[in-house]
């Protein structure tokens, strides 16, 4: 019963992993401006807050990502 409940955020977590291993090896290391990294951020979300949840703070993250945001140190 709890594998079932935990399998929509589970897929979500394959996605980011998705991304980190094909999309994520074009951007050069060290480029993020927050600790954790975007894709760690929204594993972390998606683990504490569920897949909806997670994903709408992770989608958040992501806007914030731009070179007028200051940056700094940002947990889930």
């Amino acid at each position: 019963m709890i594998a079932i409940r935990r399998a929509p955020m589970m897929f979500g977590v394959g996605l980011v992993y998705a991304y980190r291993y094909t999309l994520g090896l074009l951007v050069r290391p060290g480029t993020c401006k927050y600790h954790p990294t975007c894709s760690q951020y929204a594993i972390d979300a998606l683990h504490k807050h569920g897949l909806v949840k997670g994903s709408a703070k992770a989608g958040w993250r992501l806007l914030r990502c731009n070179p007028w945001s200051a940056g700094g140190v940002d947990h889930a």
